[in-house]
């Protein structure tokens, strides 16, 4: 069932491989996609620019590379393995249409969706429950796995699309999903809790400037880590201390002071995460812009009694409680930047320039 006429084609951006910029295309004449059984057809208002768009672009979570993100300026790495390149482990099939981000309105459902959602005004659950096993750690990523944000129309499960009523626009709303929804899995799974100390690295990303004002939310002492230029837009969020990029942590913390570490940066700095945290803390990560090989004491780690956390799944209650700090106004959207879809390479070369605090957003419908 259609809410109106749908077009047959569609404007996109696809990707055809991993690699250099170049391997992003926009198109004109793609083929809007068919909601199939238990699957709603979106009308994409706007999407977002994420870490996992360029990762996989540049196959960067393939085992041969041992950098940084930031070690190809634009282009893909000569030791990307394809069979390995996307976050999942899995090749991945292209072309490919990214955007782990989408907020839109249901304009048609496929078999066994309630037809009143169509009209619906909605966010898309970046990570997604995996298909076949939704009680397993295996899921997939909109715009990974499936087709996602980067396009005029979307497909994705009915179970994985929520409602959202909020007087915020299209691109504010994109800017929640996958960053927010990241930062709030991360908390979760360390348990963060009111009155603890908690240091963010990367603060002024997408990720990291998610994890600020969910951290205080919980009522936390927030410690964040970012570049000089960015410590006054940092504070604003929320952070009651913040510390240099680069800085040595021990400099101006004291050893086992902290409860919780959200790291999304890892590098050579890490040993020294260990090392501020407080016997029996909790270090939890999900992401390692700065390089994703480090040293590990394991004598710090047992006896201290640290717990050390990968944060990827998320259970349903990540995304449904960030549905409500959303409706509630409990949480702001930081949008840094806007873009229009053809401009997503530009928007691509900026986000990793690291330019910008917060999101960079792309406005899809006009």
């Amino acid at each position: 069932m259609k809410h109106h006429s749908i077009p047959e084609t569609m404007a996109g951006v696809v990707l055809t491989g991993h690699g250099d910029l170049d391997k992003l295309e926009y198109r004109e004449d793609l083929t809007v996609p068919e909601a199939g059984p238990g699957e709603v057809l979106i009308e994409v208002g706007a999407t977002a620019i994420n870490n996992t768009d360029i990762n996989t672009r540049t196959g960067w979570y393939s085992k041969g590379v041992t950098t940084g993100t930031d070690q190809t300026a634009a282009g893909g790495f000569d030791r990307a393995n394809e069979e390995d390149g996307s976050w999942s482990g899995k090749p991945l099939e292209f072309p490919r249409i990214q955007g782990a981000d989408a907020c839109g309105r249901i304009v048609a459902v496929g078999d066994g969706v309630n037809p009143n959602r169509i009209g619906e005004r909605v966010l898309v659950r970046a990570m997604q429950q995996a298909p076949d096993d939704p009680a397993s750690y295996n899921l997939i990523t909109f715009g990974s796995e499936c087709n996602g944000g980067y396009a005029e129309y979307a497909v994705a499960r009915a179970s994985e699309v929520f409602a959202v009523n909020s007087s915020l626009s299209d691109l504010e709303l994109a800017s929640f999903p996958c960053a927010y929804s990241t930062a709030e899995g991360m908390l979760d799974r360390a348990d963060l809790k009111r009155g603890e100390r908690i240091l963010i690295t990367g603060a002024s990303g997408g990720v990291g400037s998610a994890a600020v004002q969910l951290a205080k939310r919980r009522g936390a002492e927030v410690i964040a880590v970012c570049g000089e230029a960015k410590f006054d837009e940092v504070r604003e969020l929320g952070a009651d201390q913040v510390i240099a990029r680069g800085q040595s942590l021990l400099e101006v913390l004291d050893k086992d002071s902290v409860q919780v570490v959200a790291d999304l940066v890892a590098g050579p700095q890490w040993p020294e995460l260990l090392e501020v945290l407080s016997r029996g803390g909790r270090y939890v990560a999900s992401g390692a812009i700065a390089g994703p090989i480090v040293e590990l004491d394991v004598r710090t780690l047992y006896l201290k009694d640290l717990s050390l956390f990968g944060s990827t799944w998320q259970p349903k209650r990540v995304f449904e409680n960030l549905i409500g700090y959303i409706e509630r106004n409990e949480i702001q959207p930081v949008v840094a930047k806007t873009y229009r879809l053809p401009d997503v390479v530009q928007a691509q070369e900026d986000f990793m320039a690291k330019r910008f605090s917060g999101k960079l957003a792309i406005q899809v419908k006009a």
